[in-house]
């Protein structure tokens, strides 16, 4: 390749990276790891093509510079904590709120299939609950304790089994993606369905205001999370489908790094939810006002932190 060639063909992608060095007071470490691959490329074919020309030495004044920001980035790492949960995760969910939707609406639609389908058949509340949980919950309501499930006795053994298993099906929603987003929506379909069919089975009985009270004291974050981990795996099986300007292996690298990301930024969610499940959801009788605070709060805080505050940073950005 002629030197005017590979000028014509990578200058606006390195007057690109210019720019992202220039306007950016902390550029985020993972686009800044991949200008200092996609430069050091450059760099080496130049070098071996070109040496001693001007492409040759302006390219290797820019790796030094992305080089030099990557270095001082290391150096804050303790600043990093703040910056991830403060500006990393919510910016990257401003980039994701189609695939969010998206996942909201599979879980929507499955939620209802599940909540009709039980309704019109109860024997489908067993073939989704099983027959051990129906028969252990009416139990539970002949002793006038619907939600005695909740009560047991060694909260914190409960409190960390739970949250073992949410952290696993956020990851599991994530990991389906390998097998494009079918498999993410199979995993949200599944999870929709069964929420349907319990708060069907309880309005049987008379019990669905009540069921909603106690159940999403924990269900609200836990709930959410797993809609969002849902959009961790879309974004992971759209990328290799839909690379866009990227090769489909670049793509997809991106695209693990990403839905990754979102997937670690919800670990405290699920430590919280499992926390309220294990500690507080077992005080069914408490009092009305308490119950209403925990819930509406989860979902402010959920609807603000991943919708609200992720738009404003990107009208901030335009």
């Amino acid at each position: 390749m002629r030197e005017i060639v590979f000028l014509r063909k990578h200058s606006e992608k390195w007057k690109s990276f210019e720019e992202i060095i220039r306007n950016s007071r902390e550029a985020d470490p993972d686009k800044l790891a991949e200008l200092y691959i996609d430069l050091t490329n450059d760099l080496a074919f130049a070098q071996s093509n070109f040496p001693g020309t001007k492409t040759t030495e302006y390219l290797n004044q820019l790796s030094l510079k992305v080089h030099d920001k990557l270095y001082k980035n290391k150096k804050e790492d303790s600043r990093r904590f703040i910056t991830f949960w403060s500006k990393e995760i919510p910016e990257l969910f401003a980039r994701k709120q189609k695939e969010l939707f998206i996942s909201f609406a599979i879980f929507g639609i499955a939620f209802l299939i599940g909540y009709l389908s039980a309704h019109e058949d109860p024997d489908f509340t067993r073939l989704i609950l099983g027959d051990a949980y129906v028969n252990m919950t009416i139990e539970n309501i002949e002793n006038s304790d619907p939600l005695a499930v909740y009560k047991d006795e060694r909260a914190f053994s409960m409190f960390l089994g739970i949250t073992m298993n949410n952290i696993m099906v956020s990851f599991n929603a994530f990991v389906l993606g390998l097998i494009t987003a079918v498999g993410t929506a199979y995993l949200l379909m599944l999870n929709g369905i069964m929420l349907g069919s319990f708060l069907q089975f309880f309005q049987e009985y008379d019990l669905l205001t009540e069921s909603l009270l106690v159940v999403f004291i924990h269900g609200t974050l836990e709930i959410s999370a797993i809609i969002l981990a849902g959009a961790a795996g879309i974004v992971l099986g759209n990328s290799f489908l839909f690379p866009g300007t990227y090769s489909r292996g670049k793509a997809f690298i991106r695209g693990a790094r990403e839905g990754i990301k979102m997937v670690v930024g919800l670990v405290p969610i699920f430590i919280i939810a499992g926390m309220l499940e294990s500690f507080v959801t077992r005080y069914t009788e408490m009092p009305l006002w308490l119950s209403l605070l925990i819930i509406v709060g989860s979902l402010l805080f959920i609807l603000y932190y991943f919708i609200i505050y992720p738009n404003l940073l990107k009208l901030r950005r335009a």
